[in-house]
């Protein structure tokens, strides 16, 4: 394969082959997860019940639990995974940070202080709140970002990838300082949905989510695929990339744009999920190299597996008891934190 300043710009069939053996096998460990899922619950459904209720001749409970509670959960666990380990890839490419997460930056919590604001002072109708819930928790995930982004970058030097952590660590922490006194004035009700939303259950269990999502992926994700090149050449340094033509500025602001658009709406819809974004992206680079024309759709693939499987076994480990899902993640991803911490020093 041709290398040019350190990149690839030769395609390789070997390469190219992986990629699509990768991409297929994490597809179809999604729709074993997804059906393990489906039969996993306080009522269970056997396969056969199952399958009968896809065909159309379950019985009218079993409809009603597996089309209106637990398909759309899967569905949206799925999306919001992809959509998070794609906004970590892009963090992680961008900064040339290993260590980049939308939580771990703050860029979730940024969201988050968002969906307190609306739950604490704008609680009003279900399908009115759920659309507008992405647009509100990107203005909170950008204006972090911005903060974070300006207080890591060093005049004359660039972005600093130790200062991002720190100001990452430093914006998230106040920002959940300022989410802890909001839910002081909630009422039970509202208290209890802040709670569970901040442990990262995943709240969305009907179609009205998936369809408040689902835009945000379906234009942001082809977007980041079509500038997978440019990505190639943001990961190297500002001096080969502007060699090689690329407007650093106009570009950053692209992909870092459409990076916190996706975990901020993921966040709002799916709820407060970390390390999704930093575990998915260096799974995926193992597998098929640091290339993103073949990283970002695995990463997407393995995000969403990962999710719906953290939902799955969270669902299932204490019925009739419910683990939150982002309990579950960050219980896979804190010692797979301190493992790259770890890795970075030595």
């Amino acid at each position: 394969m041709k290398r040019a300043n350190g990149i690839d710009i030769g395609g390789g069939r070997r390469g190219s082959g992986r990629s699509v053996v990768v991409m297929a096998a994490a597809a179809v460990l999604i729709v074993i997860t997804a059906i393990v899922s489906l039969n996993t619950g306080f009522i269970r459904l056997s396969p056969v019940d199952v399958l009968r209720t896809l065909l159309g001749t379950g019985t009218d409970q079993q409809s009603l639990i597996l089309f209106e509670f637990r398909l759309p959960r899967i569905v949206l666990s799925i999306l919001a995974g992809a959509g998070l380990a794609l906004a970590g890839c892009i963090l992680q490419s961008v900064s040339r940070n290993a260590l980049a997460d939308p939580g771990i930056l703050g860029i979730n919590a940024g969201a988050g202080l968002m969906v307190v604001l609306v739950v604490a002072y704008f609680p009003g109708n279900e399908s009115i709140s759920v659309y507008a819930l992405p647009l509100l928790a990107f203005a909170g995930a950008g204006a972090a970002a911005a903060v974070i982004f300006a207080l890591s970058y060093i005049r004359g030097k660039g972005l600093s990838t130790t200062q991002l952590i720190l100001s990452g660590v430093g914006v998230s922490a106040g920002i959940s300082a300022a989410m802890l006194v909001l839910t002081i004035r909630l009422d039970p009700n509202e208290y209890q949905f802040a709670a569970l939303w901040l442990a990262g259950t995943i709240w969305g269990t009907s179609w009205t989510f998936v369809k408040a999502l689902l835009p945000w992926l379906a234009v942001l994700a082809p977007l980041l695929f079509i500038k997978a090149c440019t990505l190639d050449v943001l990961t190297t340094s500002d001096e080969t990339a502007i060699g090689l033509g690329a407007r650093l500025s106009r570009e950053r602001l692209i992909v870092l744009g459409s990076a916190v658009a996706l975990a901020g709406a993921c966040v709002a819809l799916g709820g407060n999920i970390a390390f999704i974004g930093l575990i998915a992206p260096h799974l995926a680079r193992r597998l098929v190299g640091p290339r993103h024309g073949a990283l970002l759709p695995v990463s997407a693939l393995l995000g969403g597996l990962l999710l719906v499987a953290a939902d799955t076994l969270g669902r299932s480990l204490l019925q009739p008891e419910e683990i939150p899902t982002g309990i579950v993640v960050a219980v896979i991803g804190t010692p797979y934190f301190i493992y790259l911490l770890v890795r970075m020093r030595t």
